[in-house]
């Protein structure tokens, strides 16, 4: 879709799109480049009306080792403000992955670390090997995780994230899976099986009702009741049951046969 010098953004003819990190030499570390170019190919994705998720994958032996260091040490000889500017530019990187319209898949071999667990809790879901690691290992530095920590929070609670956001430890993908961060965990020789079953799944669903989900479950939030959110939740359901893919879904149901998003990603080889 476009050239960047850290990422790699492939679409699958099916229908979807797979953001790579790609500075392997360096484990996929962050410097100001990569986030600034993923903001730029998140946008590009959100504008491609043909795609229907996106898996967020690192090239090489790691998801991502966190913050580069030549980076950071150059982030420390910078007064506030100009460290402020990084701050805000990595947490729009981060919101947007969080908001982004279209469902999220990460798939984790490796290392995750630092920012790279906010990278892998933004996504909606998450998959990876029963032996990558996480660590939220900015304490060991002398700083704190605090950009990512809402995302951290929403994905394994506040307890388990004061732990390993304090302690520092690492965890296991099986851990990970344990906590909630992950969706799955699997045997590494297994990973890219499961990445393909994930992604047929995927193929099955409404394209327009994946996204209303997502937003719908974004409305949600906790779940608590009130009457502005009954209201929501009602409208939401009856404009979904008008819409073209709402009405092709329930006359293919009733019809017994495959609707349309099927039949058109079951036609298209991926390359």
């Amino acid at each position: 879709m476009s050239d960047f010098n850290t990422l790699e953004l492939l679409t699958d003819p099916r229908g979807f799109a797979t953001l790579w990190l790609s500075r392997e030499a360096k484990n996929n570390a962050f410097n100001a480049e990569m986030i600034r170019e993923l903001i730029l190919a998140l946008d590009k994705v959100q504008a491609d009306p043909s795609l229907r998720f996106l898996l967020l994958r690192g090239r090489g032996k790691h998801f991502s080792a966190g913050a580069d260091l030549a980076w950071m040490q150059q982030s420390a000889e910078l007064d506030y403000h100009t460290n402020l500017d990084d701050a805000r530019e990595l947490a729009e990187l981060m919101y947007n992955l969080a908001k982004l319209k279209l469902p999220t898949l990460a798939v984790v071999q490796g290392a995750a670390f630092g920012g790279a667990v906010g990278l892998v809790s933004c996504c909606d879901l998450a998959i990876g090997t029963d032996d990558a690691q996480f660590c939220l290992s900015e304490v060991r530095i002398g700083l704190a995780p605090a950009v990512i920590s809402p995302f951290v929070v929403q994905a394994i609670g506040e307890r388990a994230a004061r732990r390993y956001a304090l302690t520092a430890e690492r965890f296991s993908g099986q851990r990970a899976q344990e906590l909630g961060l992950l969706s799955e965990s699997y045997p590494a020789s297994e990973l890219e099986a499961q990445v393909e079953s994930w992604i047929s799944n995927l193929l099955l669903n409404s394209p327009q009702a994946m996204r209303s989900s997502k937003e719908l479950l974004r409305e949600v939030g906790s779940g608590a009741l009130n009457p502005a959110l009954r209201r929501y939740c009602e409208n939401a359901i009856a404009r979904i049951r008008v819409s073209p893919e709402g009405q092709e879904g329930l006359r293919a149901f009733l019809h017994k046969r495959p609707p349309s998003w099927q039949a058109e990603s079951t036609t298209k080889e991926p390359r």
